[in-house]
């Protein structure tokens, strides 16, 4: 008889994480593992700046998932409902009716989504940077932005186009600036008439300090070398209205911009609120300490949309929404859901947290890594090399060595592919005469 089935709702990091280990850990009919995905593949989401700079190959950033999980089946579109009391959940395939999808065993890993505020415009004029798409739109508007800076004779044209602003100044927002800034500046090198101070970049964070995962001192020298390098950082500023593309702040400040980024933190998916599973007070799954869903047979998750307990830090503290836990906590979940299919113990998920690294655009970075703090050079390094060795599957970490390898010869390509965003726009206008 075949095994129980595992159902892993989710192909992010958790996701495929967990599916890959247990591919490897159950035998021949122990039980089949399906996965349900948004995507066909998987994003390894440190990456992003990069590859929106121009740095990397997007496709060698991503996993996909029909390749990798050879041994499970893989289902793309949306699961709408989850029903744990029936060992179902509704899944919607991109096109096509909605059907019942059955399961013995469920892992919950949707991840998270962006979190967002109702201000004015900025369903309009914002884009986030969670995924591929939003960082290859993100580098041809910038470049575009360059293009049409360096074509028109409006003063007032050309300022828009060249002020980019971002919102938020965890790590996703101050790797965002840096890197696209540091593009923009080698790009203009390309172009006649636009200099490097005409270019306005504004990071806008509502709270009194940038990475409140560093110490203090790192988030100051962060802001000096942001600031060093042209960027302006507006700390306990929030952003009141975007309506008209016109940036409008608090403090009364008000400019025109054509690029607004918002990455100002993640919520976990609504998905969780369309379930019968115990959430927290933040609309995650709650979850004890060994990974299982609190109160809940044959439920399991962890990730962004997960409550979990963290051990090393005593009563009451919980796991951040990281991917250096997400990666553990999807291993130390594949182990124990094979441990308790063969009636084993399941293990208490413990991780100290090793510290954090980030870029700064090229050779210039900040890392803080067991108390050690390293800064520049040195903490650039330790942000790709950390980075590359957590990247899923041999041919990925080769195909991004690669890339890294031959920006040491060549010069990024500085190509606005901005059809990209509207591909059928030129065959439209073709077949309509316009």
């Amino acid at each position: 008889m075949p095994g129980p089935r595992i159902l892993i709702v989710g192909g992010g990091y958790v996701g495929m994480y967990t599916a890959l280990r247990l591919q490897r850990r159950l035998r021949r009919d122990e039980a089949s593992v399906t996965v349900i995905g948004s995507q066909a593949y998987m994003t390894y989401q440190p990456f992003l700046p990069e590859a929106a700079a121009g740095n990397l190959e997007p496709r060698h950033m991503v996993v996909p998932l029909r390749r990798e999980l050879d041994k499970c089946e893989v289902l793309t579109g949306t699961v709408t409902e989850i029903r744990h009391a029936d060992r179902q959940v509704t899944f919607r395939p991109d096109e096509g009716p909605e059907r019942a999808v059955g399961y013995d065993v469920l892992v919950v890993a949707p991840g998270s989504i962006a979190k967002t505020l109702p201000i004015p415009g900025l369903a309009e004029c914002g884009i986030g940077f969670r995924t591929v798409a939003e960082a290859v739109y993100l580098r041809n508007q910038v470049l575009s932005r360059l293009d049409l800076a360096a074509s028109t004779d409006d003063e007032a044209v050309r300022r828009r186009a060249l002020s980019f602003v971002f919102i938020g100044g965890g790590y996703a927002g101050i790797e965002a600036i840096a890197e696209l800034q540091d593009m923009a500046r080698d790009a203009l090198r390309s172009f006649k008439g636009v200099a490097p101070d005409d270019m306005s970049w504004t990071m806008v964070e509502a709270t009194e300090r940038i990475l409140p995962e560093v110490s203090l001192d790192m988030a100051e020298y962060t802001v000096r070398q942001l600031e060093r390098s042209g960027i302006k950082v507006r700390l306990k500023t929030k952003v009141t209205s975007l309506e008209g593309g016109i940036v409008q702040l608090d403090d009364g400040t008000s400019f025109p911009a054509d690029t607004v980024v918002w990455t100002a933190g993640v919520r976990p998916n609504p998905l969780l609120e369309r379930s019968d599973l115990p959430l927290d007070g933040v609309k995650r799954v709650q979850c004890d300490a060994q990974l299982r869903v609190a109160g809940v047979e044959s439920a399991w998750s962890a990730g962004d949309c997960a409550a979990v307990p963290d051990v090393t830090k005593g009563e009451g503290a919980m796991c951040g929404p990281t991917a250096q836990h997400a990666v553990r906590q999807a291993k130390q979940l594949a182990d124990n859901i094979v441990a308790t299919l063969r009636g084993r113990e399941a293990t208490t998920y413990r991780h100290a947290y090793a510290g954090s690294v980030a870029s700064l655009g090229l050779h210039r970075g900040v890392a803080e890594i067991y108390g050690i703090k390293l800064r520049g050079l040195p903490a650039w390094w330790m942000h790709r090399t950390y980075h590359v060795a957590r990247l899923p599957t041999t041919n990925r970490k080769l195909r991004v060595l690669a890339d890294w390898t031959l920006a040491l010869f060549f010069r990024r390509e500085i190509v606005s592919l901005g059809s990209f965003a509207d591909p059928r726009r030129d065959f439209e206008r073709a077949a309509t005469g316009g």
